[in-house]
Protein backbone atom coordinates (compact mmCIF):
# COMPACT_ATOMS: atom_id res chain seq x y z
CA UNK A 1 0.00 0.00 0.00
CA UNK A 2 2.09 2.90 -1.62
CA UNK A 3 0.40 6.00 1.00
CA UNK A 4 -0.30 9.78 -0.49
CA UNK A 5 1.34 12.30 0.96
CA UNK A 6 -1.90 14.43 1.20
CA UNK A 7 -3.49 14.64 4.51
CA UNK A 8 -6.95 12.62 4.52
CA UNK A 9 -8.99 16.98 4.80
CA UNK A 10 -6.89 17.67 2.26
CA UNK A 11 -7.92 15.10 -0.10
CA UNK A 12 -11.61 15.75 1.19
CA UNK A 13 -11.07 19.71 0.36
CA UNK A 14 -9.33 18.61 -3.01
CA UNK A 15 -12.29 17.29 -4.46
CA UNK A 16 -14.89 19.85 -3.20
CA UNK A 17 -16.17 17.47 -0.35
CA UNK A 18 -15.23 20.10 2.43
CA UNK A 19 -13.84 23.39 3.16
CA UNK A 20 -10.89 24.57 4.76
CA UNK A 21 -12.72 25.66 7.61
CA UNK A 22 -14.66 22.29 8.11
CA UNK A 23 -11.51 20.68 8.22
CA UNK A 24 -9.97 22.86 11.07
CA UNK A 25 -13.00 22.69 13.26
CA UNK A 26 -13.02 18.58 12.41
CA UNK A 27 -9.00 18.75 13.11
CA UNK A 28 -9.63 20.58 16.24
CA UNK A 29 -12.70 17.79 17.81
CA UNK A 30 -10.18 15.12 16.89
CA UNK A 31 -7.36 16.38 19.16
CA UNK A 32 -9.57 17.34 21.93
CA UNK A 33 -11.20 14.05 22.00
CA UNK A 34 -8.62 11.63 20.54
CA UNK A 35 -10.00 10.49 17.46
CA UNK A 36 -9.20 10.44 14.55
CA UNK A 37 -9.67 12.37 11.72
CA UNK A 38 -12.65 10.80 9.78
CA UNK A 39 -14.90 9.95 13.07
CA UNK A 40 -14.34 13.37 13.60
CA UNK A 41 -15.59 14.48 10.07
CA UNK A 42 -18.77 12.07 9.94
CA UNK A 43 -19.44 13.04 13.42
CA UNK A 44 -19.87 16.40 12.84
CA UNK A 45 -21.90 15.73 9.99
CA UNK A 46 -19.67 17.55 6.93
CA UNK A 47 -19.00 13.96 5.75
CA UNK A 48 -20.78 10.79 5.10
CA UNK A 49 -18.77 7.28 6.06
CA UNK A 50 -18.62 6.47 2.73
CA UNK A 51 -16.74 9.47 1.75
CA UNK A 52 -14.02 9.36 4.29
CA UNK A 53 -13.94 5.38 3.38
CA UNK A 54 -13.28 6.68 -0.56
CA UNK A 55 -10.61 9.26 0.57
CA UNK A 56 -8.68 6.83 3.36
CA UNK A 57 -8.61 4.50 0.29
CA UNK A 58 -7.29 7.12 -1.76
CA UNK A 59 -4.48 7.96 0.58
CA UNK A 60 -3.05 4.07 1.34
CA UNK A 61 -3.34 3.99 -2.45
CA UNK A 62 -6.02 0.69 -1.90
CA UNK A 63 -9.55 0.05 -3.68
CA UNK A 64 -12.44 1.29 -2.43
CA UNK A 65 -15.67 -1.26 -2.54
CA UNK A 66 -19.01 -0.19 -2.88
CA UNK A 67 -20.48 -3.58 -0.37
CA UNK A 68 -24.47 -1.97 -1.13
CA UNK A 69 -23.61 -1.75 -5.13
CA UNK A 70 -25.87 -4.37 -6.97
CA UNK A 71 -24.22 -7.83 -7.99
CA UNK A 72 -21.40 -7.06 -4.83
CA UNK A 73 -22.80 -9.44 -2.37
CA UNK A 74 -22.55 -12.93 -4.59
CA UNK A 75 -18.75 -11.50 -4.90
CA UNK A 76 -18.44 -12.22 -1.08
CA UNK A 77 -17.49 -15.78 0.22
CA UNK A 78 -17.79 -15.80 4.01
CA UNK A 79 -16.66 -19.51 3.63
CA UNK A 80 -13.24 -18.27 3.52
CA UNK A 81 -12.41 -16.97 7.07
CA UNK A 82 -13.82 -18.44 10.19
CA UNK A 83 -16.86 -16.63 11.79
CA UNK A 84 -15.25 -15.68 15.02
CA UNK A 85 -12.94 -13.11 12.72
CA UNK A 86 -15.54 -11.76 10.30
CA UNK A 87 -17.35 -10.84 13.09
CA UNK A 88 -14.34 -9.51 16.00
CA UNK A 89 -12.75 -7.44 13.15
CA UNK A 90 -15.50 -6.67 10.86
CA UNK A 91 -14.13 -7.94 7.37
CA UNK A 92 -15.52 -9.49 4.54
CA UNK A 93 -13.88 -12.18 2.28
CA UNK A 94 -14.09 -11.62 -1.70
CA UNK A 95 -11.52 -14.38 -3.25
CA UNK A 96 -8.67 -16.77 -2.59
CA UNK A 97 -6.45 -17.39 -5.60
CA UNK A 98 -3.49 -19.70 -4.09
CA UNK A 99 -1.95 -18.09 -0.99
CA UNK A 100 -3.26 -14.73 -1.79
CA UNK A 101 -6.78 -13.77 -0.11
CA UNK A 102 -8.56 -10.61 -1.26
CA UNK A 103 -9.94 -9.06 2.30
CA UNK A 104 -12.38 -6.12 2.92
CA UNK A 105 -11.57 -4.36 5.74
CA UNK A 106 -12.75 -0.72 6.84
CA UNK A 107 -9.96 0.59 9.13
CA UNK A 108 -6.49 0.90 7.09
CA UNK A 109 -4.27 1.87 9.70
CA UNK A 110 -4.81 -1.60 12.21
CA UNK A 111 -1.63 -2.92 10.63
CA UNK A 112 -1.19 -5.31 13.45
CA UNK A 113 -5.05 -7.48 12.59
CA UNK A 114 -3.30 -7.60 9.02
CA UNK A 115 -0.49 -9.30 10.31
CA UNK A 116 -2.43 -11.51 13.26
CA UNK A 117 -4.88 -12.76 9.80
CA UNK A 118 -1.85 -13.34 7.58
CA UNK A 119 -0.26 -15.39 10.38
CA UNK A 120 -3.73 -17.26 11.34
CA UNK A 121 -4.87 -17.62 7.76
CA UNK A 122 -1.74 -18.28 6.56
CA UNK A 123 -2.26 -16.33 3.43
CA UNK A 124 -1.09 -13.01 2.03
CA UNK A 125 -3.91 -10.58 1.96
CA UNK A 126 -4.92 -8.28 -0.48
CA UNK A 127 -6.86 -5.58 1.26
CA UNK A 128 -9.88 -3.55 -0.17
CA UNK A 129 -11.44 -0.96 1.92
CA UNK A 130 -15.17 -0.45 2.32
CA UNK A 131 -17.49 1.98 4.97
CA UNK A 132 -17.82 0.06 8.57
CA UNK A 133 -21.30 0.63 8.83
CA UNK A 134 -21.57 -0.80 4.50
CA UNK A 135 -19.61 -4.12 6.69
CA UNK A 136 -21.94 -4.28 9.89
CA UNK A 137 -25.21 -3.88 7.47
CA UNK A 138 -24.12 -6.59 5.15
CA UNK A 139 -23.41 -8.94 8.14
CA UNK A 140 -26.07 -8.07 10.45
CA UNK A 141 -28.54 -8.72 7.12
CA UNK A 142 -27.15 -12.18 6.86
CA UNK A 143 -25.21 -11.47 4.13
CA UNK A 144 -26.10 -8.29 1.86
CA UNK A 145 -29.67 -8.56 2.96
CA UNK A 146 -31.03 -5.07 4.41
CA UNK A 147 -32.51 -4.85 7.54
CA UNK A 148 -36.42 -5.43 8.27
CA UNK A 149 -38.82 -2.21 9.17
CA UNK A 150 -39.84 -1.60 12.25
CA UNK A 151 -43.15 -3.26 11.75
CA UNK A 152 -42.81 -5.95 9.15
CA UNK A 153 -45.50 -7.52 7.71
CA UNK A 154 -45.04 -11.29 8.62
CA UNK A 155 -45.18 -11.52 12.35
CA UNK A 156 -42.38 -13.80 14.10
CA UNK A 157 -44.14 -13.38 17.11
CA UNK A 158 -47.28 -14.59 16.37
CA UNK A 159 -46.06 -17.89 14.42
CA UNK A 160 -44.49 -18.57 17.90
CA UNK A 161 -47.63 -17.87 19.56
CA UNK A 162 -49.73 -19.59 17.32
CA UNK A 163 -47.44 -22.61 18.00
CA UNK A 164 -48.19 -22.12 21.69
CA UNK A 165 -52.07 -21.99 21.58
CA UNK A 166 -52.71 -24.64 19.41
CA UNK A 167 -51.79 -27.13 22.30
CA UNK A 168 -54.28 -25.38 24.62
CA UNK A 169 -57.35 -23.85 23.33
CA UNK A 170 -59.54 -24.58 26.02
CA UNK A 171 -56.77 -24.87 28.90
CA UNK A 172 -55.42 -22.92 31.47
CA UNK A 173 -52.49 -20.95 30.30
CA UNK A 174 -51.29 -20.96 33.64
CA UNK A 175 -51.54 -24.59 33.94
CA UNK A 176 -51.11 -26.12 30.60
CA UNK A 177 -47.94 -23.92 28.91
CA UNK A 178 -44.43 -24.74 29.95
CA UNK A 179 -42.38 -21.71 30.86
CA UNK A 180 -39.28 -23.42 31.93
CA UNK A 181 -38.48 -25.92 28.82
CA UNK A 182 -36.15 -24.46 26.37
CA UNK A 183 -37.98 -25.83 23.64
CA UNK A 184 -41.28 -24.21 25.09
CA UNK A 185 -42.55 -22.36 22.50
CA UNK A 186 -43.16 -19.59 24.98
CA UNK A 187 -39.73 -19.69 25.83
CA UNK A 188 -38.73 -19.24 22.01
CA UNK A 189 -41.36 -16.55 21.84
CA UNK A 190 -39.61 -14.45 24.84
CA UNK A 191 -35.99 -14.78 23.75
CA UNK A 192 -37.53 -13.89 19.73
CA UNK A 193 -38.69 -10.91 21.26
CA UNK A 194 -35.65 -9.67 23.62
CA UNK A 195 -33.41 -11.06 20.72
CA UNK A 196 -35.48 -9.12 17.89
CA UNK A 197 -35.27 -5.30 20.18
CA UNK A 198 -31.65 -5.53 20.68
CA UNK A 199 -31.35 -5.97 16.73
CA UNK A 200 -33.58 -3.15 16.27
CA UNK A 201 -31.39 -0.83 18.51
CA UNK A 202 -34.39 -0.24 21.55
CA UNK A 203 -33.67 0.67 24.35
CA UNK A 204 -36.81 -0.86 26.10
CA UNK A 205 -39.42 -3.05 25.88
CA UNK A 206 -42.82 -2.66 26.91
CA UNK A 207 -45.08 -5.52 27.47
CA UNK A 208 -48.67 -3.80 28.85
CA UNK A 209 -51.84 -6.09 29.49
CA UNK A 210 -55.04 -4.25 27.70
CA UNK A 211 -58.56 -5.00 28.02
CA UNK A 212 -58.58 -7.44 25.17
CA UNK A 213 -54.77 -7.80 24.42
CA UNK A 214 -50.91 -7.85 25.76
CA UNK A 215 -49.94 -4.91 23.27
CA UNK A 216 -45.73 -5.01 22.99
CA UNK A 217 -43.61 -1.87 22.21
CA UNK A 218 -39.91 -1.62 21.28
CA UNK A 219 -38.78 2.30 22.40
CA UNK A 220 -36.39 2.84 19.51
CA UNK A 221 -34.68 6.49 19.37
CA UNK A 222 -36.37 7.48 22.20
CA UNK A 223 -40.13 7.53 20.37
CA UNK A 224 -42.40 4.00 21.48
CA UNK A 225 -43.29 2.23 18.21
CA UNK A 226 -45.61 -0.55 18.35
CA UNK A 227 -44.72 -4.20 17.30
CA UNK A 228 -47.45 -6.35 17.65
CA UNK A 229 -50.54 -6.86 19.82
CA UNK A 230 -50.74 -10.48 21.60
CA UNK A 231 -54.11 -12.40 22.38
CA UNK A 232 -55.23 -12.06 25.96
CA UNK A 233 -54.90 -15.62 26.54
CA UNK A 234 -50.91 -15.34 25.80
CA UNK A 235 -50.60 -12.74 29.07
CA UNK A 236 -50.29 -15.23 31.70
CA UNK A 237 -47.85 -17.64 30.58
CA UNK A 238 -45.63 -14.32 28.75
CA UNK A 239 -45.39 -12.49 31.78
CA UNK A 240 -44.53 -15.75 34.31
CA UNK A 241 -42.04 -16.83 31.50
CA UNK A 242 -40.29 -13.23 31.49
CA UNK A 243 -40.67 -12.91 35.31
CA UNK A 244 -39.07 -16.32 35.79
CA UNK A 245 -35.91 -15.42 33.23
CA UNK A 246 -35.06 -12.18 36.10
CA UNK A 247 -35.41 -14.23 38.84
CA UNK A 248 -38.72 -12.89 40.32
CA UNK A 249 -41.32 -14.12 42.24
CA UNK A 250 -44.11 -15.51 39.68
CA UNK A 251 -46.86 -16.11 42.40
CA UNK A 252 -46.77 -12.65 43.65
CA UNK A 253 -49.29 -10.17 41.26
CA UNK A 254 -49.93 -7.63 43.72
CA UNK A 255 -46.83 -5.72 44.22
CA UNK A 256 -44.27 -4.56 41.80
CA UNK A 257 -41.21 -6.61 41.78
CA UNK A 258 -37.68 -5.67 39.67
CA UNK A 259 -35.29 -8.42 38.97
CA UNK A 260 -32.06 -8.42 35.84
CA UNK A 261 -31.82 -10.97 32.79
CA UNK A 262 -28.35 -12.00 31.30
CA UNK A 263 -28.48 -12.94 27.40
CA UNK A 264 -25.88 -13.95 24.91
CA UNK A 265 -26.98 -11.86 21.90
CA UNK A 266 -24.96 -12.11 18.58
CA UNK A 267 -22.46 -13.05 21.25
CA UNK A 268 -22.48 -9.68 23.19
CA UNK A 269 -23.43 -10.21 26.78
CA UNK A 270 -26.87 -7.88 27.15
CA UNK A 271 -28.45 -7.06 30.41
CA UNK A 272 -31.85 -6.44 30.97
CA UNK A 273 -33.36 -4.68 33.83
CA UNK A 274 -36.74 -5.88 34.07
CA UNK A 275 -39.56 -3.74 36.22
CA UNK A 276 -43.36 -5.20 37.16
CA UNK A 277 -45.76 -3.46 38.06
CA UNK A 278 -49.50 -4.54 39.25
CA UNK A 279 -52.26 -2.48 36.75
CA UNK A 280 -55.94 -2.59 36.09
CA UNK A 281 -55.72 -5.59 33.32
CA UNK A 282 -53.22 -7.21 34.50
CA UNK A 283 -49.21 -6.53 35.62
CA UNK A 284 -47.13 -4.78 33.23
CA UNK A 285 -43.90 -5.05 32.53
CA UNK A 286 -40.68 -3.26 31.20
CA UNK A 287 -37.45 -4.31 30.10
CA UNK A 288 -34.60 -2.00 30.22
CA UNK A 289 -31.86 -2.80 27.78
CA UNK A 290 -28.59 -2.04 29.18
CA UNK A 291 -25.49 -2.23 26.40
CA UNK A 292 -21.92 -2.37 27.59
CA UNK A 293 -20.78 -0.34 24.26
CA UNK A 294 -23.22 2.32 24.83
CA UNK A 295 -21.60 4.31 27.77
CA UNK A 296 -18.22 3.63 25.93
CA UNK A 297 -19.02 5.26 22.78
CA UNK A 298 -16.72 8.49 23.69
CA UNK A 299 -17.51 12.05 24.35
CA UNK A 300 -17.93 13.77 20.87
CA UNK A 301 -20.03 10.67 19.79
CA UNK A 302 -22.36 11.86 22.75
CA UNK A 303 -22.80 15.30 20.69
CA UNK A 304 -20.62 17.44 22.08
CA UNK A 305 -19.73 21.14 20.42
CA UNK A 306 -15.72 21.46 20.73
CA UNK A 307 -15.68 24.46 22.76
CA UNK A 308 -18.63 22.78 25.33
CA UNK A 309 -16.03 19.71 24.86
CA UNK A 310 -13.55 21.76 25.78
CA UNK A 311 -15.14 23.03 28.75
CA UNK A 312 -16.23 19.74 29.82
CA UNK A 313 -13.06 18.05 29.95
CA UNK A 314 -11.56 21.13 31.83
CA UNK A 315 -14.24 20.75 34.87
CA UNK A 316 -13.77 16.73 34.74
CA UNK A 317 -9.67 17.23 35.26
CA UNK A 318 -10.18 19.70 38.21
CA UNK A 319 -8.87 18.05 42.04
CA UNK A 320 -12.24 19.25 43.45
CA UNK A 321 -15.76 20.41 43.31
CA UNK A 322 -18.95 19.23 42.42
CA UNK A 323 -20.53 18.73 39.04
CA UNK A 324 -23.87 17.77 38.26
CA UNK A 325 -25.60 16.96 34.94
CA UNK A 326 -29.30 17.48 34.89
CA UNK A 327 -32.32 16.81 33.22
CA UNK A 328 -35.33 14.52 32.91
CA UNK A 329 -35.74 10.54 32.89
CA UNK A 330 -34.24 9.30 29.77
CA UNK A 331 -32.14 11.83 28.60
CA UNK A 332 -28.61 10.65 28.95
CA UNK A 333 -27.21 11.80 32.27
CA UNK A 334 -25.70 8.38 32.90
CA UNK A 335 -23.95 7.82 29.86
CA UNK A 336 -22.64 11.42 30.08
CA UNK A 337 -21.28 10.52 33.62
CA UNK A 338 -19.85 6.85 32.95
CA UNK A 339 -18.01 8.25 29.70
CA UNK A 340 -16.56 11.01 31.97
CA UNK A 341 -15.15 7.97 34.28
CA UNK A 342 -14.15 6.10 31.88
CA UNK A 343 -11.92 9.16 30.76
CA UNK A 344 -10.65 9.60 33.97
CA UNK A 345 -10.18 5.96 34.92
CA UNK A 346 -6.58 5.08 35.19
CA UNK A 347 -4.51 3.43 37.51
CA UNK A 348 -3.62 6.73 39.72
CA UNK A 349 -6.86 7.67 40.19
CA UNK A 350 -9.05 6.20 43.19
CA UNK A 351 -13.00 6.40 41.80
CA UNK A 352 -15.70 4.72 44.07
CA UNK A 353 -19.44 4.94 42.65
CA UNK A 354 -22.70 4.84 44.98
CA UNK A 355 -25.46 3.52 42.55
CA UNK A 356 -29.00 2.90 42.68
CA UNK A 357 -29.07 0.38 40.37
CA UNK A 358 -26.00 -0.47 39.33
CA UNK A 359 -26.59 -0.86 35.75
CA UNK A 360 -22.81 -1.37 34.01
CA UNK A 361 -19.94 -2.76 35.62
CA UNK A 362 -16.72 -0.54 35.28
CA UNK A 363 -13.07 -2.76 35.57
CA UNK A 364 -10.97 -0.02 37.63
CA UNK A 365 -13.97 1.48 39.26
CA UNK A 366 -15.48 0.66 42.71
CA UNK A 367 -18.99 0.62 42.34
CA UNK A 368 -21.31 0.24 45.76
CA UNK A 369 -25.17 -0.82 44.94
CA UNK A 370 -27.42 1.17 47.34
CA UNK A 371 -30.06 -1.55 49.13
CA UNK A 372 -32.20 0.72 51.62
CA UNK A 373 -33.99 -2.75 52.87
CA UNK A 374 -30.90 -3.04 55.06
CA UNK A 375 -29.43 0.47 55.51
CA UNK A 376 -27.07 0.48 53.00
CA UNK A 377 -28.31 4.06 51.72
CA UNK A 378 -26.81 6.90 49.39
CA UNK A 379 -26.09 8.82 52.71
CA UNK A 380 -24.45 5.27 54.61
CA UNK A 381 -22.03 4.60 51.61
CA UNK A 382 -21.18 8.69 51.20
CA UNK A 383 -20.36 8.62 54.38
CA UNK A 384 -18.10 5.15 54.36
CA UNK A 385 -16.61 6.46 51.00
CA UNK A 386 -14.79 9.40 52.43
CA UNK A 387 -12.55 7.31 54.81
CA UNK A 388 -11.98 5.24 51.47
CA UNK A 389 -9.38 8.29 50.02
CA UNK A 390 -10.85 8.22 46.89
CA UNK A 391 -10.29 10.87 44.28
CA UNK A 392 -13.41 10.67 42.29
CA UNK A 393 -16.64 9.88 43.72
CA UNK A 394 -20.06 9.29 41.58
CA UNK A 395 -22.91 10.11 43.46
CA UNK A 396 -26.08 8.48 41.20
CA UNK A 397 -28.73 10.86 42.21
CA UNK A 398 -29.11 13.50 44.29
CA UNK A 399 -32.29 13.04 46.43
CA UNK A 400 -32.37 14.89 49.70
CA UNK A 401 -30.38 17.20 51.78
CA UNK A 402 -28.53 14.51 53.76
CA UNK A 403 -27.33 13.32 50.53
CA UNK A 404 -26.17 16.71 49.10
CA UNK A 405 -24.44 17.49 52.14
CA UNK A 406 -22.22 14.96 52.88
CA UNK A 407 -21.80 15.47 48.54
CA UNK A 408 -20.57 19.27 49.01
CA UNK A 409 -18.01 18.04 52.17
CA UNK A 410 -16.42 15.74 50.45
CA UNK A 411 -16.36 18.25 47.70
CA UNK A 412 -14.98 21.08 50.09
CA UNK A 413 -12.52 18.44 51.57
CA UNK A 414 -10.56 17.83 48.17
CA UNK A 415 -12.46 15.80 46.28
CA UNK A 416 -14.60 15.45 43.01
CA UNK A 417 -17.86 14.86 43.12
CA UNK A 418 -20.23 13.96 40.13
CA UNK A 419 -23.59 13.45 40.39
CA UNK A 420 -27.03 13.93 38.99
CA UNK A 421 -30.59 16.13 39.56
CA UNK A 422 -33.77 16.53 38.56
CA UNK A 423 -34.09 19.77 36.97
CA UNK A 424 -34.83 21.03 33.84
CA UNK A 425 -32.69 23.36 32.65
CA UNK A 426 -28.81 24.12 34.52
CA UNK A 427 -29.45 27.11 36.46
CA UNK A 428 -32.54 25.37 38.55
CA UNK A 429 -29.82 22.63 40.02
CA UNK A 430 -28.82 26.29 42.21
CA UNK A 431 -32.13 26.55 43.53
CA UNK A 432 -33.00 22.88 43.78
CA UNK A 433 -30.32 22.82 46.07
CA UNK A 434 -31.22 25.03 48.12
CA UNK A 435 -34.74 24.25 48.40
CA UNK A 436 -33.81 20.76 49.25
CA UNK A 437 -32.85 23.16 52.67
CA UNK A 438 -28.81 23.33 51.84
CA UNK A 439 -27.10 26.80 53.04
CA UNK A 440 -26.64 28.62 49.87
CA UNK A 441 -23.19 29.88 50.80
CA UNK A 442 -22.27 25.42 50.38
CA UNK A 443 -23.95 25.48 47.49
CA UNK A 444 -22.21 28.60 46.44
CA UNK A 445 -18.78 27.46 47.22
CA UNK A 446 -18.70 23.91 45.90
CA UNK A 447 -20.41 23.97 42.77
CA UNK A 448 -17.90 24.60 39.42
CA UNK A 449 -20.59 23.54 37.20
CA UNK A 450 -23.85 22.37 35.80
CA UNK A 451 -24.65 20.48 32.37
CA UNK A 452 -28.27 20.37 31.56
CA UNK A 453 -29.36 18.13 28.54
CA UNK A 454 -31.74 16.15 26.48
CA UNK A 455 -31.26 13.25 23.79
CA UNK A 456 -32.54 14.44 20.00
CA UNK A 457 -32.73 12.26 17.05
CA UNK A 458 -30.57 12.40 14.59
CA UNK A 459 -31.40 12.69 10.48
CA UNK A 460 -30.83 9.01 9.08
CA UNK A 461 -27.74 9.52 6.68
CA UNK A 462 -28.34 6.71 4.36
CA UNK A 463 -32.03 9.23 3.03
CA UNK A 464 -30.86 12.48 4.12
CA UNK A 465 -32.11 15.22 1.89
CA UNK A 466 -32.41 18.89 1.68
CA UNK A 467 -36.04 19.91 3.36
CA UNK A 468 -37.19 22.66 0.46
CA UNK A 469 -39.64 23.86 2.27
CA UNK A 470 -39.23 24.07 6.15
CA UNK A 471 -41.90 24.75 9.03
CA UNK A 472 -40.99 28.13 9.47
CA UNK A 473 -43.01 27.86 13.01
CA UNK A 474 -40.50 25.77 14.01
CA UNK A 475 -37.65 27.85 12.28
CA UNK A 476 -38.81 30.82 14.85
CA UNK A 477 -38.63 28.77 17.59
CA UNK A 478 -35.51 27.49 17.09
CA UNK A 479 -34.16 30.93 16.53
CA UNK A 480 -33.04 30.18 12.90
CA UNK A 481 -33.32 32.76 10.02
CA UNK A 482 -34.32 32.60 6.68
CA UNK A 483 -31.00 33.79 5.72
CA UNK A 484 -29.29 31.01 8.25
CA UNK A 485 -31.75 28.24 6.88
CA UNK A 486 -31.20 28.97 3.31
CA UNK A 487 -30.38 25.43 1.62
CA UNK A 488 -29.04 24.02 5.00
CA UNK A 489 -31.76 22.38 6.51
CA UNK A 490 -32.19 18.68 6.00
CA UNK A 491 -34.47 16.12 6.86
CA UNK A 492 -34.57 11.96 6.48
CA UNK A 493 -36.84 11.04 3.22
CA UNK A 494 -37.45 7.45 5.03
CA UNK A 495 -35.71 3.79 3.80
CA UNK A 496 -34.95 0.48 5.75
CA UNK A 497 -32.00 1.73 7.26
CA UNK A 498 -34.34 4.04 9.69
CA UNK A 499 -37.35 1.90 8.82
CA UNK A 500 -38.97 5.06 7.10
CA UNK A 501 -39.11 6.86 10.14
CA UNK A 502 -35.77 9.64 8.33
CA UNK A 503 -34.23 9.37 11.61
CA UNK A 504 -31.63 6.80 13.08
CA UNK A 505 -29.29 7.22 16.45
CA UNK A 506 -29.48 10.05 18.53
CA UNK A 507 -27.23 12.41 20.25
CA UNK A 508 -27.02 14.81 23.00
CA UNK A 509 -27.72 19.14 22.66
CA UNK A 510 -26.26 20.31 26.18
CA UNK A 511 -26.45 23.65 28.11
CA UNK A 512 -22.83 24.35 30.50
CA UNK A 513 -23.13 26.45 33.19
CA UNK A 514 -19.60 27.21 34.49
CA UNK A 515 -19.68 28.79 37.89
CA UNK A 516 -18.11 32.82 37.68
CA UNK A 517 -18.02 35.11 40.80
CA UNK A 518 -20.48 36.16 39.66
CA UNK A 519 -23.06 33.28 39.80
CA UNK A 520 -21.28 32.27 43.02
CA UNK A 521 -22.44 35.79 44.28
CA UNK A 522 -25.95 35.39 43.06
CA UNK A 523 -26.43 31.77 44.64
CA UNK A 524 -25.42 33.08 47.64
CA UNK A 525 -27.69 35.94 47.42
CA UNK A 526 -30.94 33.52 46.90
CA UNK A 527 -31.31 35.42 43.67
CA UNK A 528 -34.38 33.57 41.52
CA UNK A 529 -33.23 31.25 38.52
CA UNK A 530 -34.00 34.21 35.75
CA UNK A 531 -31.11 36.43 37.42
CA UNK A 532 -28.90 32.92 37.41
CA UNK A 533 -30.25 32.54 33.93
CA UNK A 534 -29.00 35.90 32.60
CA UNK A 535 -25.79 35.71 34.64
CA UNK A 536 -24.91 32.32 33.19
CA UNK A 537 -26.15 33.62 29.39
CA UNK A 538 -23.57 36.81 29.80
CA UNK A 539 -20.72 34.66 31.11
CA UNK A 540 -21.08 32.45 27.50
CA UNK A 541 -23.34 29.77 28.33
CA UNK A 542 -25.24 28.38 25.19
CA UNK A 543 -28.71 27.42 25.73
CA UNK A 544 -30.30 23.90 24.70
CA UNK A 545 -32.00 25.36 21.96
CA UNK A 546 -28.82 27.22 20.79
CA UNK A 547 -27.32 24.23 20.96
CA UNK A 548 -29.85 22.57 19.11
CA UNK A 549 -29.54 25.49 16.53
CA UNK A 550 -26.05 24.27 15.80
CA UNK A 551 -27.32 20.60 15.20
CA UNK A 552 -30.04 21.65 12.74
CA UNK A 553 -27.64 23.91 10.50
CA UNK A 554 -24.94 21.28 10.41
CA UNK A 555 -27.53 19.04 9.35
CA UNK A 556 -27.70 16.40 12.14
CA UNK A 557 -31.14 17.11 13.27
CA UNK A 558 -33.94 19.20 12.62
CA UNK A 559 -36.19 22.00 13.69
CA UNK A 560 -39.22 19.93 14.94
CA UNK A 561 -37.29 17.50 16.68
CA UNK A 562 -35.14 19.92 18.88
CA UNK A 563 -38.52 22.30 19.11
CA UNK A 564 -39.70 18.65 20.88
CA UNK A 565 -37.00 17.91 22.86
CA UNK A 566 -36.50 21.47 24.91
CA UNK A 567 -39.71 21.34 25.57
CA UNK A 568 -40.80 24.71 24.00
CA UNK A 569 -44.19 26.36 24.26
CA UNK A 570 -44.82 25.92 21.01
CA UNK A 571 -48.65 27.59 20.50
CA UNK A 572 -47.19 30.68 22.67
CA UNK A 573 -43.81 31.39 20.78
CA UNK A 574 -45.71 30.87 17.50
CA UNK A 575 -48.58 33.19 17.92
CA UNK A 576 -46.61 35.91 19.86
CA UNK A 577 -43.78 35.21 16.47
CA UNK A 578 -47.00 36.30 14.11
CA UNK A 579 -48.30 39.04 16.30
Amino acid sequence: MARSKKKLGEILVGWGLLNSAQADKAAQVAKASGKRMGEALVELGFVTEDQVSKALAHQFGMEYVDIAAQGMSSKIDLKLVPDDLVKKFLILPMSKNGGRLQLVIHDPMDLEMLDMLRFRLNVEIEPKLAARSQIKQFLDGGGGKKDKAIAPTESLISESMDRTVDRSVDRSMDKSIDIASEDAPIVRLCNRILTEAVNMRASDIHIEPMADRVRLRYRIDGVCIERDNLPSRMQNALLSRVKLMSSMNIAEKRVPQDGRIKLPVNDVQIDFRVSACPAYHGESVVLRILRPESVRIGLVNIGFEPDTLAAFNKIIRRPNGIFLVTGPTGSGKTTTLYSALDTLNRPDKKIITAEDPVEYNFTGINQCQVRENIGLTFSAILKSMLRQAPNIILVGEIRDKEVAEIAIQAALTGHLVFSTLHTNDAPSAITRLVDMGVKPFLVASSIQAVLAQRLIRIICKQCKVPDPEPDHKYLNLTGITPEEADGKIMKGAGCDNCARTGYRGRQGIFEMMVMTAAIRDLAFKLAPVSELRRAALHAGMRPLVGDGKIKILSGRSTPDEIARSTQVDLDNISSGAAA
